[in-house]
């Protein structure tokens, strides 16, 4: 299975946020949407980082108000690692468990066209299990 069939099946909106907002901003749209990161983007709408719950909360053993005022892109995550529509699910679960990390942003053409988590990936691989196991089944029923 690859990305655009996670991509068919969730749906391809990403929240974004700009670089130069404030931190309390991210903090926003993460609550409001119940999700674990979010898309920085710069003033042309590219990509300029991600910012996941983690990046926040390694910021936060300062002043809280201070940091939530600060702007985005002084906790995101510059360095992007992202990935196409054609990547497999078995090699987005090798780049998140190399790198330790839980969002992949989606590109096509340096466009942002989605982004897939660890919850998104652990899914389908569950359901790749269970289709394998029903063919078996079906098999050996035969």
């Amino acid at each position: 299975m690859q990305v655009e069939h996670i991509l068919q099946s969730k749906g391809r909106t990403v929240h974004t946020v700009e670089a130069g907002a404030p931190l309390s901003e991210a903090v926003r749209v993460l609550n409001s949407h119940k999700i674990g990161a979010v898309v920085v983007v710069d003033a042309k709408g590219k990509v300029a980082g991600i910012l996941s719950e983690r990046d926040i909360v390694r910021h936060l053993d300062g002043d809280p108000v201070k940091v939530l005022a600060s702007p985005v892109r002084s906790a995101m995550t510059a360095k992007v690692i992202s990935t196409g529509t054609g990547a497999s699910v078995s090699e987005l679960m090798e780049v998140m468990t190399r790198h330790r990390i839980r969002h992949i942003p989606v590109l096509d053409n340096g466009n942002l066209v989605g982004i897939v988590s660890i919850g998104d990936v652990v899914k389908r691989k569950i359901e790749e299990a269970e289709q394998e196991a029903m063919a078996l089944k079906e098999y050996i029923a035969s």
